[in-house]
């Protein structure tokens, strides 16, 4: 996959398919889309392309007040994209000055002189261009004008459960991690850093690595204690996390994310951790006593210790 943050770089793509959207979380209707594309550019011999925006544009036109949470970070986008055959990436530096143009400029400044685009595939209620003016009818009044095809995704084919990114945060948020991972079709994931913490589970028999996640949008699931897969230096190992503020042993409201690899006692200070959920086990509870909070803890270990045996992971 060729990536290009400069459009210019990009006038020698062959024959552009190219289709438009953020596609966070690259779910299973982004999936559908992008095997279309591929399907009709070996068609008529030409590349695949998504044209996407970077940095997302929320974050452009409402920087101090966006309230943007999204599935995953740029980076996370970029490697999961590779697995789908996309030969070309082009993300576009979204500016505030490119967002006063219209739907028709936007499309024949960049797609058309510039990339000279042979078809362009479009999900059925995606919307483009100043004032969202850019959809499939605008699509298919100026497709003969500038001389390229136009093919609608209907929602029958992307989307039979009504799969979107929003469905998807939304079941994040309500702790349902196996709805999100079939419509992700794959395990959601946070990227993260150990850092030093209280010590605390050391001291009680479940010793934690504190992880910090950079990227403030990075959505992270509802408080409470997952079953969890972690890759640890190129080696897969299970645990489980707690998402949450530590109610038992502090009064600090601050959301901590702590995971207990199980069987593993190395120096995990510094080192990048890559988090999969694969079920929650519980909410987080604020127990009268340290003894409750460590009995709970063992039987938060044996859910997931079970879990795990008979789920063939």
């Amino acid at each position: 996959m060729k990536i290009f943050q400069n459009i210019d770089d990009a006038t020698q793509i062959q024959n552009p398919v190219l289709t438009i959207g953020t596609f966070d979380g690259v779910h299973l209707g982004h999936q559908k889309i992008l095997h279309r594309l591929n399907e009709e550019a070996l068609n008529i011999n030409g590349e695949s392309v998504l044209f996407t925006f970077y940095p997302h544009p929320r974050m452009v036109l409402n920087p101090t007040n966006h309230g943007l949470k999204l599935l995953q970070t740029h980076e996370e986008k970029i490697e999961k994209l590779r697995n789908y055959n996309l030969q070309n990436l082009i993300l576009f530096p979204f500016t505030k000055e490119f967002s006063e143009l219209s739907a028709e400029e936007f499309v024949k400044k960049y797609l058309v002189d510039i990339l000279k685009i042979k078809t362009l595939i479009i999900g059925y209620d995606h919307q483009f261009g100043k004032n969202r003016e850019g959809n499939i009818e605008f699509l298919k009044k100026i497709s003969s004008k500038y001389n390229f095809n136009v093919i609608e995704i209907p929602a029958h084919d992307i989307d039979e459960v009504n799969i979107s990114s929003t469905k998807i945060r939304e079941a994040l948020l309500k702790g349902d991690i196996e709805v999100a991972n079939s419509y992700l079709n794959d395990s959601y994931e946070i990227k993260g850093i150990v850092v030093e913490g209280r010590k605390l589970g050391r001291t009680i028999g479940f010793p934690t690595a504190n992880i910090e996640i950079k990227e403030d949008e990075k959505l992270l699931p509802c408080l409470g204690v997952y079953f969890v897969s972690i890759l640890v230096e190129g080696s897969s190992q299970f645990g489980m996390l707690n998402i949450g503020n530590n109610p038992t042993i502090s009064e600090n409201l601050k959301t901590s994310i702590e995971v207990h690899i199980f069987d593993f006692n190395e120096d995990l200070y510094n080192k990048s951790l890559t988090i999969q959920f694969i079920h929650r086990i519980r909410n987080e509870i604020k127990f009268n006593s340290l003894e409750d909070l460590i009995n709970q803890l063992k039987k938060d270990e044996a859910v997931c210790r079970n879990y795990l045996s008979i789920s063939n992971l």
